[in-house]
């Protein structure tokens, strides 16, 4: 029989969730299916269940549960969605549907979590703009649908607004117990990887002394050459007509797997490489317009985030 999921990875992006995922699914205790970041629950932002492109059939609540049938009776089910933190409806939903569901968020610094999720979004495909500054001050001109872009969802690109942590915590607290909450923040993950995931098992209630295994999962990397990424997309996809005779003739002598690997490859030596450094004015920027979020949220956790996050050192 199908099984709702008892517990929820459900934030930040780009705060090791993915890391966190892929650890806790070598528990032989835990069920989490292939398919990362469903996102049934939220529903107000886009997914397969409420698709904002027209004439596109929406995914129902069975076919959410069907992720989870490959769990044995005695595993603990969960998944991973981690824009539920910024989703408005997804904490009542989870509450009204699952009430007893557990909740793991991680919080990372703010500057450095848009600095990484701004290039996540450019591997994506779905930011255009490669300056984290000039990025941050289009988002007044990028509340509406953008022809071109992520048109489903241009609230992705309004980076400030995703740091509103005390508010989104709130949100769950509104609707679960706070020991049904665990708040990790992401220096201690870091920091400490195996005492994190140990406290995470406890908070699950499954057994602490399984061998796990920690993985860097979902690296931020740069992508180096918007165009050259172009080329490699329409050769994939075949969306010209020089393209699609270079992938007939490809997938004449190459099995499925080589080319797969030869994508990837491409992708890994000419498309992408290493993060540049920060750069200091956006960041101290970024640093000075969230100190007052980042002193809200310190103290709802009645924890010196100011110090930790350096704050402390800026004027």
């Amino acid at each position: 029989m199908s099984r709702a999921p008892q517990f929820f990875i459900a934030g930040h992006p780009k705060s090791g969730t993915t890391a966190l995922y892929d650890m806790l699914r070598q528990h032989p205790q835990i069920f989490m299916p292939d398919k990362k970041e469903p996102r049934y629950f939220a529903t107000d932002l886009p997914s397969a269940y409420n698709p904002r492109r027209p004439n596109v059939p929406a995914a129902g609540y069975e076919d959410y549960l069907a992720l989870f049938d490959g769990a044995a009776p005695d595993q603990l089910v969960g998944e991973a969605s981690p824009v539920y933190i910024w989703s408005q409806t997804a904490a009542e939903n989870i509450a009204r549907t699952i009430p007893d569901a557990r909740i793991i968020a991680i919080f990372r610094e703010p500057a450095s979590y848009i600095r990484s999720l701004h290039y996540q979004l450019i591997e994506a495909r779905i930011e255009q703009e490669t300056d984290l500054g000039k990025a941050i001050a289009l988002e007044p001109t990028r509340i509406g649908p953008r022809p071109g872009t992520e048109e489903d969802w241009p609230e992705v690109l309004q980076y400030t607004a995703h740091c509103d942590y005390a508010d989104q915590l709130r949100r769950f607290h509104a609707h679960f117990p706070h020991d049904q909450v665990k708040v990790i923040i992401y220096d201690d993950f870091r920091r400490d990887n195996d005492a994190t995931l140990r406290d995470v098992l406890r908070f699950l209630g499954v057994a602490e002394d399984v061998p796990i295994h920690a993985k860097e999962s979902n690296p931020t990397v740069r992508m180096r050459s918007q165009r050259v990424d172009g080329v490699v997309q329409a050769m994939d996809r075949g969306s010209t007509p020089a393209a699609r005779a270079v992938k007939t003739a490809v997938r004449a002598v190459a099995p499925r797997s080589v080319r797969r690997r030869a994508y990837d490859l491409t992708l890994s030596r000419l498309v992408f490489g290493s993060p540049r450094p920060a750069d200091d004015e956006v960041m101290l920027e970024l640093k000075h317009r969230f100190r007052p979020e980042v002193e809200a949220f310190g103290d709802y956790l009645q924890r010196d985030l100011v110090a930790l996050w350096g704050y402390d050192a800026i004027a």
